[in-house]
Order: structure tokens, then sequence, then C-alpha cells
């Protein structure tokens, strides 16, 4: 993994939220506050105005640039989980010095359990947890089985499928979806669709690689 990587993903993640917003935007207003998408598209597209200023900085760097850039740009609590997600993994021992895939997995699985902890937020309550979680969890166990890169990224993009989906019949107990109660059920939690998404296209762009 590069800096370039992180760029390229960046690009190819915006071009998948934006195509998916009006649904996002749908899931959203059903049981949030409708302005999930807006803060996500926000988000990546400052990451990716960032490109001349990171592109030749070191990993570690050019990670912490993002997490800057992320907190103080995105609204919500969006901002704060994924700005800890970038700035755990800009904490990794060693980056500098290259980052081989199974690095990469370390930093993210270690960025995840970042995010767990300052969100207060665990699978089974609806948010973009169920999907983050079990992801991350797959990504561990696929490199303890020595699983191949293909093999993983595929069971991988099918975790975050599954996770994406069961939040359809839980109670939302975060945000602004808990106040509904009960009436939260029977939809899918807008983060945990735009995370999918996004694990989903890294994983598609590392298969066609």
């Amino acid at each position: 993994m590069s800096v370039d990587f992180l760029i390229k993903r960046a690009k190819e993640i915006q071009v998948v939220i934006d195509s998916n917003a009006p649904e996002i935007e749908k899931l959203d207003q059903e049981i949030g506050d409708g302005d999930h998408i807006f803060n996500m598209q926000r988000g990546i597209k400052l990451v990716i105005e960032l490109e001349p200023i990171i592109k030749d900085l070191s990993m570690s760097k050019a990670l912490n640039q993002i997490a800057m850039k992320v907190l103080s740009g995105i609204g919500g609590s969006s901002g704060a989980l994924f700005g800890t997600l970038f700035m755990t993994m800009a904490k990794s021992s060693n980056i500098d010095k290259g980052v081989s895939y199974k690095k990469a997995i370390d930093m993210f699985t270690n960025g995840v359990e970042a995010v767990k902890e300052r969100g207060k937020a665990d699978v089974g309550e609806k948010t973009m947890m169920d999907v983050l979680i079990p992801v991350a969890n797959c990504l561990k166990q696929g490199i303890k089985n020595d699983k191949n890169l293909k093999e993983l990224m595929i069971e991988t993009i099918e975790t975050a499928e599954k996770g994406m989906l069961s939040t359809k019949n839980l109670l939302a107990t975060k945000g602004r979806a808990s106040f509904l109660g009960e009436r939260s059920k029977g939809h899918i939690d807008p983060g945990a669709r735009s995370s999918q998404l996004m694990i989903k296209t890294v994983c598609e762009s590392i298969l066609n690689c």
C-alpha cells in the first residue's frame, strides 16, 4: 500500500458514493437527520483535494493529514469516527518503510478497534460498526489462516454486505435513529450502507489489480 494507492481508492470511492447518493440519502431520511450522505461526500472530496499536499509525503504523515482534514471538515459523528480510523492507522509502526497487504490489514483492524472504542458502539446496534467490525474480524481471521489475497477480498465483500443487510431488522440504539424505537426496524442503516460500498470498492480494486 502506498500514498498513491490511498488517493486512487478515494477517487474510486467518490464515484461509487456519488452514484449511490440518492439511496443513502433516502435511508438517512427514514431513520436519521438526512445529512449523512452530504458529510460523506464532503469528507471524500476533502481527502481527494489533499493529493498535491500528501502525494510525496511518507505514509504516516499522509494518513495524519487525512485524519486532520476529516476531523475538521466533516460534520456529525462521521468526522470524529473516520478521523479516529485514519489517526490510528497513521500511528502504526514502521509504515514509512513500506506497507505489505498484511500490514495494511493490521492497520485497518486496529483502526476499527479504535473507532469502536471512540463511538462506544458494537455489532447489533444498527450503525456502521455492523459492517466494520465483522469485516475487521474477517480480515484478521483470513491472515491467521493464511488465505490468499483474492479469496480474502471476495470473503470481505460478502461479509460487508451481510453486515449491512443485517441492520435492516435491528433496533437502533445510537444516534438520531434511537429516538424512533421500534420504528427504526425495517430500514438499513445509512452508515452501514456507505461503509459497505467503500469496502466493496477497495476490495474490488485490489481484485482487479
